[in-house]
């Protein structure tokens, strides 16, 4: 995978985007903003999966009027991630905290599939609950800190201090994946 992050930062787009004065900070801040809008958008629904807010307004109407804002959101969200590490594919790949955004990336994906392909098959019979059954109370939960958590990582990215050309703990050098790095 070094090899081919190699190749990758190589390339003459991801050469643009890395030196890009002005387009380098845009595809960040759009990456910022669509993810205010998913997570903000989740955090209400999942809130409501919860039972805290909106507690008169059924479920079905809450994901109803959300999910197509928050699939926008997340479809742009992924689509200037993906330009983000294009920009500087060595350094995410060997970023301890990109590794771990990428696996509550995993999870989030999982809960938010077992929610949909599980529990909101029942969504009729508890619809208009107050407060939802355990297991959507759970799936609620489990996104809003799966997602406070990706942002945190994500934020965290920046700041990575754990770098392939500098001497390391054992774990960080096997967590990093500096073990394959050329010295």
């Amino acid at each position: 995978m070094t090899s081919f992050c190699d190749w990758l930062a190589s390339t003459p787009g991801s050469i643009a985007l890395h030196e890009s004065l002005y387009l380098y900070p845009m595809v960040e801040s759009v990456h910022v903003l669509t993810l205010c809008v998913f997570v903000g958008l989740a955090s209400i629904l999942d809130l409501r999966l919860m039972g805290v807010t909106l507690r008169r307004v059924p479920v079905s109407e809450v994901a109803r009027r959300l999910l197509p804002w928050m699939g926008f959101g997340f479809a742009i969200m992924m689509c200037t991630g993906v330009l983000l590490f294009y920009a500087i594919p060595v350094r995410s790949y060997h970023s301890v905290w990109f590794r771990t955004k990428l696996m509550l990336l995993v999870l989030a994906g999982l809960n938010a599939w077992v929610f949909h392909a599980r529990i909101w098959r029942s969504v009729s019979a508890w619809d208009l609950d107050r407060v939802p059954p355990r297991a959507a109370r759970v799936a609620g939960t489990a996104s809003l800190v799966l997602w406070a958590a990706i942002i945190v990582t994500g934020r965290m990215i920046a700041y990575n201090w754990f770098d392939c050309d500098k001497p390391q703990p054992a774990f960080i050098v096997w967590a990093a994946g500096c073990d394959s790095y050329p010295k």
